[in-house]
């Protein structure tokens, strides 16, 4: 696989990363197997999957431990991130916690659950719009100080944010939603990190498993899966966002590639530190995914996939209060 650097200034890294989320929450978690999962991690590092990514709240605290099983004896193989922030009570009710005092024992309970004695990135899952921005760097600039994290970054954020958070640490990374149909961040965040050698990290590259085709509408999902509940599922929305699955259908055919790829090939093309963390928890979709990092779109093709027309449907809607807005 191609590589590319996190950031102007970091480690290299597979120019497809591994979203562990999914593995053990929010989708479909009746049909969790962790052996699986675990073969899907060890595959991945095989096919230069290199970047790993996890969170505390997902499960919560369960994918750090899968995570961590699966990279025993494998850690110096991957570049490992997790995120701190944000906080379930278990139903998906969610809530924001950047107190200093919260992050600085945050980390401990994310090392010891991924069995590591540090994390190459650590990131801010969500600004918590109760605590100044300043001291929840500052209090994750600490972790880095102390040695618990190589690197931090910001997840969903705005260009004024990592002004702010840049004054205190340097960035490393931005997280947040980016696909052919969330393509807000092109405007501003994108070019931004572009010039100032942050990497920026994807997330849903694949529109949460929509743009494969393999999704039409919300009753294509088990009962529990989050995405049941977003409005760009819904019946009337979906219908109309076949559109942009078409027209990545119809440039993967011309391509001889499958519509995952292009997909994520488009990703990749919008800067040279922007790395794609798609979610599976399936070998299939696995190799088909990190087939990407090889894929390099001609200029037609991503002129017909920039000129795809925007999603019917909000994000989020109000399913998951917490998550939404910065």
């Amino acid at each position: 696989m191609r590589t590319t650097t996190l950031g102007a200034d970091g480690v290299p890294v597979g120019w497809i990363g591994l979203g562990c989320m999914g593995m053990s929450w929010a989708y479909d978690e009746a049909g969790r197997d962790d052996a699986t999962s675990l073969d899907v991690i060890h595959r991945a590092i095989d096919l230069g999957v290199t970047l790993i990514d996890t969170a505390d709240v997902y499960g919560p605290y369960s994918n750090e431990q899968l995570v961590g099983r699966a990279l025993a004896g494998r850690r110096d193989e991957v570049v490992l991130a997790t995120k701190v922030g944000l906080l379930t009570d278990g139903a998906r009710a969610m809530h924001r916690n950047g107190r200093p005092e919260y992050v600085r024992g945050a980390i401990d309970g994310s090392l010891a659950r991924l069995g590591v004695d540090h994390v190459d990135l650590y990131q801010l899952h969500r600004i918590d719009p109760a605590v100044p921005l300043a001291e929840t760097w500052g209090a994750m600039a600490e972790v880095v100080a102390a040695g618990k994290a190589r690197a931090i970054g910001l997840s969903e954020v705005d260009v004024d944010d990592i002004k702010q958070a840049q004054a205190i640490h340097p960035v490393a990374s931005v997280q947040s939603e980016l696909s052919l149909w969330t393509r807000g961040q092109l405007a501003d965040v994108v070019p931004y990190c572009e010039d100032q050698g942050i990497a920026f990290l994807p997330f849903s590259p694949l529109g949460r498993g929509f743009l494969t085709g393999a999704i039409a509408s919300a009753e294509d999902l088990p009962e529990g899966d989050m995405r049941r509940q977003m409005p760009r599922f819904q019946a009337d929305a979906a219908e109309a966002n076949q559109a942009i699955v078409a027209g990545v259908r119809a440039v993967a055919e011309r391509l001889g590639a499958t519509p995952a790829q292009v997909a994520l090939a488009w990703v990749v093309a919008q800067g040279r530190y922007v790395v794609p963390i798609p979610g599976t928890k399936r070998l299939r979709y696995l190799e088909d995914n990190a087939g990407a990092g090889d894929l390099e779109l001609p200029a037609d093709a991503l002129a017909e996939l920039d000129g795809l027309p925007e999603p019917v449907g909000d994000r989020y809607g109000t399913s998951l209060p917490g998550v939404t807005g910065r």
